[in-house]
């Protein structure tokens, strides 16, 4: 039996997409810590993906279908997690989607039906998840969202996804300041750029990421790997104070007011 700092400790994990997403590398980072996890999918588009990679843990681990943006499937997902487990430690949000015609352009032909889906599926979700997911945290727990620095500053073509993952934020802050008194956390990764299959979608991906290689202190975005040690710190006692923040693994680029490449 695993004696890592999450054993005993059962995990619900939503935003697997493929072996690239950062959902994935949190997930096998909790494993390998000890932890027993329960996944989702979105659609049948993605069944077989994460079908595939959840095997790894197990030709039975618990996957279910939810689409994050249906509060009815968000209800019978967590349903069916009461048929197998009587309680859940941590839970992870690594869940956002905008229409792609809003990931490029300008900010100000955003349309309302873009606003709306954006904020409903990155920020919403995470309080219709929660609110599913809190009464099963019967001794406390914490709960993970994944954000990035477009929150705060301007990244160019990010446009709604950065006011959506402001949103978030700002929800993690309000829920930390709901659920402190249950002995439940929540806290926001805010990862560096990474070549997964959503960041794809916004324009200008490659430019971002050699943007850090050239101006964050550490020379370089995060890796899966280093977000996966992130997310087991926070779900674990080592993170047992911190709830409400926002932690930046991105080589330190967030520290920077001015980017000068030295010669």
């Amino acid at each position: 039996m695993s004696q890592g700092p999450l054993a005993g400790k059962v995990g619900v994990v939503f935003g697997v997409a493929n072996k690239r997403s950062i959902a994935w590398h949190i997930a096998k980072a909790w494993k390998q810590a000890g932890a027993t996890l329960l996944f989702n999918y979105q659609g049948e588009r993605l069944k077989e993906n994460v079908e595939e990679l959840v095997s790894e843990f197990g030709a039975d681990t618990f996957l279910q279908p939810c689409d994050v943006g249906s509060d009815e499937q968000i209800s019978e997902f967590f349903g069916k997690v009461r048929e197998v487990t009587p309680k859940i430690d941590m839970m992870l949000h690594s869940v956002a989607f905008a229409p792609k015609e809003a990931l490029g352009g300008g900010f100000l032909s955003t349309t309302r039906d873009a606003f709306r889906t954006a904020h409903d599926i990155s920020a919403y979700s995470l309080i219709g998840l929660a609110r599913e997911a809190v009464p099963l945290m019967t001794d406390g727990g914490s709960i993970v969202a994944m954000s990035y620095y477009g929150a705060v500053k301007v990244v160019p073509h990010y446009n709604v996804m950065g006011v959506a993952k402001a949103a978030l934020e700002a929800s993690t802050r309000y829920l930390a300041y709901d659920l402190g008194s249950k002995k439940i956390r929540v806290n926001c990764i805010s990862a560096g750029p990474m070549n997964t299959l959503a960041a794809r979608g916004v324009s200008g991906l490659g430019i971002m990421i050699k943007h850090y290689e050239d101006y964050a202190p550490l020379g370089r975005t995060c890796t899966g790997e280093e977000l996966g040690q992130t997310g087991v710190f926070l779900a674990s006692d080592g993170g047992s104070g911190i709830t409400g923040q926002v932690i930046y693994v991105d080589g330190g680029y967030e520290i920077m007011g001015i980017s000068i490449k030295e010669s």
